[in-house]
């Protein structure tokens, strides 16, 4: 009797770094969102009177005039990666105003915009994110058809230990440090926590911004969850309220990363003989309702997606950061998604690259 031989699984999720040619990718909805929980966690990186407005209306659906132009983006950000032969994944819709909770706490939820805030991809691993909001606690439910298929196809399907998320993780008297005070964050170390966008990889080495919703701990889990294959560097930020790596340091291609002139002044000596390039100062943005909307700062034109080593899309916008890619050795693909900000990001935040074809190595010193 010969036994019954069954092939190898291969998994479709394969991803090492920021820059080898794409080949699968998720992309996130905004229908349903809803305006965030009146939460410290969410309110301190946002000013005082935008963070009352939002209080205000928080667990209100987002207003149609910011969903249908920022849906009328995102559809042609789709067609553009599909053109290019890139499969696209898409969550399921949510309402995200049902409420939950746990015994310590009830929210409503957010939106699934980001899934690169909720998701992180090391190789051929999917890790769930233990993040600091409480409105995004379930975020990655609505992603649970797409996860399910990917583990029965061969990918590893991890969760990071889901939060308590108490009182005791932030701060009571927070408030944001001025530029002549030290660095402090809301969060302290009582369990880990970190959103994905607060990493980017390059092979064996990651890179990494402690943050408002990522503190020692968390980064500290991600080490030993590793262990010695990776190492995980820290990218000092100056920014006074930060969040999240990709509008600050964003390795672009082999030996070349894209860094935020304002926030960055010192690398690792690791990065001693990559090439540095200076990200120009963005286009101011005229449209005074986007401006009071943003959910992200001014260097947004640092969110940029890679589709190989040398295609970038770049939102059309920022016609400065496009010329300095060229010069740089780039093709940008300039498409629109400025609108896609009031939702938390760019073309990097809303997506996140589940397949690109290339093998695991290191390119650093």
């Amino acid at each position: 009797m010969t036994g019954h031989v069954t092939e190898p699984l291969v998994s479709p999720v394969s991803s090492h770094n920021e820059w080898d040619p794409l080949e699968e990718i998720i992309v996130g909805r905004i229908e349903g969102a809803t305006i965030p929980s009146n939460h410290p966690v969410v309110a301190c990186n946002i000013p005082t009177w935008a963070a009352r407005l939002q209080g205000l209306a928080s667990g209100f659906a987002y207003p149609s005039f910011l969903t249908e132009k920022a849906q009328e983006e995102l559809d042609q950000f789709v067609e553009l990666l599909e053109s290019l032969g890139i499969t696209v994944r898409r969550p399921e819709a949510v309402d995200h105003k049902a409420g939950f909770g746990t015994p310590d706490w009830s929210s409503h939820g957010f939106c699934n915009a980001c899934p690169r805030d909720s998701m992180l991809v090391i190789g051929d691993e999917i890790i769930e994110t233990p993040m600091a909001w409480p409105c995004r606690y379930f975020e990655t439910h609505s992603y649970r058809e797409i996860l399910k298929d990917y583990f029965r196809r061969g990918a590893r399907w991890t969760a990071a230990p889901r939060p308590q998320l108490t009182d005791e993780l932030f701060e009571k008297d927070y408030s944001v440090p001025g530029d002549d005070e030290p660095m402090r964050y809301i969060l302290t170390e009582f369990e880990p926590v970190f959103d994905a966008a607060d990493f980017v990889r390059a092979g064996r080495d990651l890179f990494v911004t402690r943050s408002n919703v990522t503190n020692r701990s968390g980064i500290e889990w991600l080490r030993r969850h590793l262990g010695e294959g990776y190492r995980i560097h820290e990218i000092e930020s100056r920014c006074r309220v930060p969040m999240h790596i990709d509008t600050t340091f964003l390795p672009l291609a082999p030996g070349k990363v894209l860094v935020n002139p304002e926030y960055v002044d010192r690398l690792p000596d690791v990065l001693s003989s990559w090439e540095v390039l200076v990200a120009p100062e963005p286009e101011p943005i005229d449209e005074r309702l986007l401006k009071l909307t943003s959910m992200c700062g001014k260097w947004l034109s640092m969110n940029v997606l890679m589709v190989d080593e040398k295609r970038v899309i770049v939102e059309r916008h920022h016609t400065g950061m496009m010329r300095a890619l060229e010069g740089w050795g780039f093709e940008p693909l300039p498409c629109e998604l400025l609108h896609y900000a009031p939702f938390g990001g760019s073309f990097h935040c809303a997506t996140l690259d589940v397949r690109r074809r290339g093998t695991l190595e290191s390119y650093v010193d």
